[in-house]
C-alpha cells in the first residue's frame, strides 16, 4: 500500500489517492467524513474551521462501498477558494492584481524561508501554500480508509491529548477505561481531546490566558494501537523496524519534534529491572506479557502488546504578536505576516497522529499478508495467529 496527496491550502481542493489496498475492503464515505470533522475540532482552533467543513468524494477504487482493488481516490473541496481564486487560480497568468497577497516576509519557525531558497520561490506563499497543516486533511482521510482495513481484522487505533503547555492529564485515569472504545468516547466529547476531566478546565483556562496574549501553545498527543498481530517489522536491518516506520511517520507531522514509545525518555531514569516486559505462557494463549513498558515493540517488531506511543508538537509559530523577521526582498527588518492561526492545535495533531499509525500499521499489514483480497488477508491472519499462539 501507498499513498500521496496533493492541493494547497486555498487552492481548488485536496486530494489523495491510494494504491494496494485489497479488493473487498468495506469504505465507508460516512466514516471518513467523521474522522474530517474529528480534526477540525478542538478548543483553541482558529476561523479557518468556521469557514470549511470538510467532505470527502470517492472517485475512484470503490464500487458499492466495497473496494475492487484499483487505486481510491479522495477529493475534499476547499469551500474557502472561493475567496482566493484570483489569487489561487492554477490556469490565469500572474498580475499585479491577482499577486496582492505576496508574501516576502518569512515568518520563523515555518518552512518559508528555507523553501523559498530551496525552490527559488520570491513569492513564499508557494512554500506556505502546502507547507500548511490544511494538508494532513487528506493524510486524515487516507487514515480512516487504513482504520476501517484495520478494524475488519481487529485492530483499533485512538489518537488524543495526554498534555497543553504545561497542563497535563493524570495518565492513571487511563486505567478506568475498559477498552479504546470507551475511551474514544470520553475524548471525543473533551473539547480539548483529553480524558481527564479536571485537566481540561485547567487546560481551556490557559488557552484562554494564552489566546489574550497573542501567544500559542505546543502539547503531548498519545496514540494507542490495540489488536495487532505478533512480528510486524523485522529486527534483521534497520528499514525493517516497526517502530522506526513509526517514528518517522510521526516525526513527518506538521510541528512534531519528538517521538518515545512506551516509557520512552523514562527509560534513562530507573534500571534496566523495572523497565522490561517479563515474558509468562498459558495454554490457552500461548506467551504473553503483563507490562507494557516497551511500548509495544521489541527488536523492532510488534510484541503483542498495545502500541503506546506519545509524541510533543511545538508551539505553532505563527503567532498575533509577531516575531522578528526580515523581508526577503528588501533585506530590511520587519515584524513578519501574521497568518491566520490557532491557539493551540493540539487536538488535531492527535487525529492527525492517530492517522499515520493506522496508515503506517496497515502499509505493514499488507506487507506481510497477501493484500489481493480481504477475504483472504483475514483468512491468512487467523491463521498465523493460532499459529503464534501454539508456537
Amino acid at each position: 500500500m501507498r499513498y500521496v496527496t496533493a492541493g494547497e491550502s486555498h487552492g481548488p481542493a485536496l486530494t489523495a489517492i491510494i494504491e494496494g489496498l485489497p479488493a473487498g475492503l468495506t469504505i465507508s464515505e460516512a466514516q471518513i467524513n467523521e474522522d474530517l470533522h474529528r480534526r477540525q475540532q478542538g478548543y483553541g482552533r482558529g476561523n479557518r474551521q468556521k469557514i470549511e467543513s470538510d467532505h470527502v468524494e470517492i472517485s475512484s477504487g470503490v464500487r458499492h462501498q466495497l473496494t475492487i482493488g484499483s487505486p481510491v481516490t479522495l477529493r475534499v473541496v476547499n469551500d474557502d477558494f472561493r475567496h482566493w481564486q484570483e489569487i489561487m487560480d492554477p490556469s490565469s497568468e500572474a498580475t499585479a492584481e491577482n499577486s496582492v497577497r505576496k508574501v516576502e516576509r518569512p515568518r520563523p519557525g515555518h518552512a518559508d524561508l528555507v523553501g523559498g531558497m530551496k525552490y527559488r520561490h520570491h513569492d513564499l506563499r508557494n512554500v506556505l501554500e502546502r507547507s500548511s497543516a490544511r494538508e494532513t486533511t487528506m493524510r486524515v482521510a487516507v487514515g480512516s480508509v487504513a482504520k476501517q482495513l484495520l478494524a475488519q481484522i481487529g485492530v483499533e487505533v485512538l489518537g488524543f491529548v495526554r498534555q497543553i503547555g504545561p497542563v497535563s492529564a493524570d495518565p492513571t485515569k487511563l486505567n478506568t477505561f475498559a477498552d479504546l472504545a470507551a475511551l474514544k468516547v470520553a475524548t471525543d466529547q473533551s473539547e480539548t481531546r483529553t480524558f481527564d476531566s479536571d485537566a481540561e478546565t485547567k487546560m481551556k483556562v490557559l488557552i484562554d490566558e494564552t489566546k489574550k496574549a497573542g501567544d500559542t501553545l505546543g502539547g503531548i498527543v498519545q496514540v494507542l494501537a490495540t489488536g495487532l498481530p505478533v512480528g510486524l517489522g523485522s529486527y534483521v536491518s534497520a528499514e525493517t523496524k516497526m517502530d522506526g516506520k513509526l517514528a518517522q511517520a510521526i516525526i513527518g507531522i506538521n510541528a512534531f519534534k519528538g517521538v518515545e514509545f512506551g516509557e520512552g525518555f523514562q527509560f534513562a531514569n530507573h534500571p534496566g529491572s523495572e523497565g522490561m516486559d517479563e515474558i509468562f505462557w498459558q495454554k490457552d494463549q500461548g506467551f504473553y506479557r503483563e507490562t507494557d513498558h516497551l511500548g509495544g515493540f521489541e527488536g523492532g517488531m510488534t510484541n503483542g502488546m498495545p502500541v503506546n506511543i506519545k509524541a510533543v508538537m511545538k508551539p505553532i509559530p505563527t503567532l498575533y504578536k509577531p516575531l522578528r523577521s526580515v523581508d526577503i526582498k528588501t533585506k530590511e527588518a520587519y515584524k513578519a505576516n501574521v497568518e491566520r492561526s490557532d491557539t493551540t492545535a493540539v487536538t488535531a495533531a492527535a487525529v492527525v497522529a492517530e492517522a499515520m499509525t493506522a496508515i503506517t500499521l496497515a502499509e505493514a499489514v499488507l506487507d506481510k499478508f497477501d493484500a489481493d483480497s480481504m477475504a483472504r488477508l483475514q483468512e491468512q491472519l487467523t491463521n498465523y495467529n493460532e499459529e503464534i499462539k501454539n508456537f
